[in-house]
């Protein structure tokens, strides 16, 4: 069997962590030959475990894509804003491209890697992951078997949890719009695109209504401090108490320094941004969001983003013709209830749980990545560009929705982007 070889460009907590770390598992499988990633400690780390030598290793992606072409393919995970110009260059380099969502920040961009992947005849998918977990392909397969006769409505909840919300999206990367992209593009592409999938079917219209209500600076209880390090009088009564968090939760540490001890958590925790009192904060993506999508089979969803949930979970139900279907995916639990309308019978799908944070589809995505690679099968995938541009326009007109107070048409929407390239 063919070992397919792999450059990364990105070293975070996705591409080193979620990704790369399959070629360590299955090395028969996959290799990572060259490193760009300009944090030392992270590039070094990286390094180190793939036992790679200096001269693979690179600062910059310019860098490493000045050179030729280095492997079979490209794991491209930069920040959002960054997607863009990598990937361009390494389909002109001649690489097979693994790109971390969402596609890009413009949606303009995003319609661009669609047509290149086309036009360089390139294996192109985008890290959709929860097409791959065992819970999202069971509810497909539920509905394609006619399980609960023709699906007619979905009501999908992504509980983002409190914790995951101030690291991330008050705090963290993700915090402003400008900076990265909107909430319902960062957080909740996978979601439309997970929609999407399960209707089966194109996108009529879509509406949008939410705000950012919580985490702001009217919200901040009296005398609280500009960092939670700074003797906050709130420390044993603020849910969001950043010590309270990190010095808990090992894994999350690796966000904040190269340096997970507690000392170095504490001094990241001081000096760095996520430190910070969630009510004064330069955020601005909303905390809350919901999300209506006509399909062109008829078949409607209702969408929902929290940020106020203890749980950090994926809860879904589908609505036949003749039965129901519930279901939660999260760390804890993840698990499908069929209920058959004739019978009354209920049938319950268990499934592991605990797999990693999205029930399995990293390491399934990548390995299903790196077998498209190896037997060259350029139009397959089930989260390639041709599938996944729609999933992410549904979400930039999902904000135009949301802004303007209105309901959105999407083929006018999508023709409207086109017609700018």
């Amino acid at each position: 069997m063919k070992k397919v070889t792999a450059v990364l460009i990105g070293a975070g907590n996705r591409g080193a962590l979620a990704y790369a770390t399959y070629a360590l598992e299955h090395p028969d499988e996959l290799q990572f030959v060259a490193i760009a990633e300009p944090d030392q400690g992270r590039r070094e780390a990286f390094q180190k475990a793939h036992n790679l030598p200096e001269s693979a290793c690179y600062t910059s992606w310019e860098e490493m894509l000045r050179e030729p072409k280095l492997a079979d393919a490209a794991l491209i995970c930069t920040q959002d804003q960054y997607h863009f110009d990598p990937a361009i260059k390494a389909f002109e380099t001649g690489y097979h491209i693994l790109l971390e969502k969402p596609m890009s920040t413009d949606p303009i961009e995003v319609v661009k890697l669609g047509q290149h992947a086309v036009k360089y005849e390139r294996i192109f998918n985008i890290c959709h992951v929860l097409r791959y977990t065992e819970f999202f392909g069971t509810l497909k397969k539920i509905i394609e078997d006619k399980k609960i006769g023709e699906l007619v409505s979905i009501q999908h909840n992504e509980n983002v949890a409190y914790w995951h919300q101030a690291h991330s999206y008050v705090r963290g990367n993700w915090r402003n719009s400008s900076e990265s992209s909107p909430m319902i593009l960062a957080k909740s592409c996978h979601d439309m695109d997970i929609l999407l999938w399960l209707a089966g079917s194109d996108c009529r219209s879509i509406s949008s209504f939410g705000s950012l209500s919580h985490f702001k600076a009217e919200n901040a209880p009296p005398q609280a401090a500009d960092r939670c390090t700074d003797n906050c009088p709130h420390a044993e009564e603020c849910p969001f108490f950043a010590p309270r968090f990190y010095l808990a939760n090992e894994g999350w540490r690796y966000a904040l320094t190269n340096n997970v001890s507690e000392e170095g958590t504490m001094k990241a925790l001081r000096e760095g941004p996520y430190g910070r009192c969630v009510y004064k904060c330069d955020n601005d993506v909303v905390d809350h969001q919901v999300v209506n999508i006509e399909f062109e089979n008829n078949v409607t969803a209702a969408f929902t983003m929290c940020a106020f949930t203890n749980e950090y979970a994926r809860t879904i139900k589908l609505m036949g013709t003749r039965g129901e279907v519930k279901g939660i995916m999260s760390f804890n639990k993840c698990e499908i209830e069929v209920t058959d309308f004739l019978t009354g019978k209920k049938e319950l799908i268990p499934m592991e749980s605990g797999v990693d944070d999205h029930g399995g589809g990293d390491s399934a995505l990548i390995g299903n990545f790196t077998k498209l690679v190896r037997d060259e099968r350029i139009h397959e995938g089930l989260s390639s560009a041709s599938v996944s541009v729609q999933s992410h326009l549904m979400s930039f007109a999902a904000e135009k929705s949301r802004l303007e107070n209105q309901v959105v048409v999407f083929k006018n929407f999508a023709d409207e982007i086109k017609s700018r390239i």
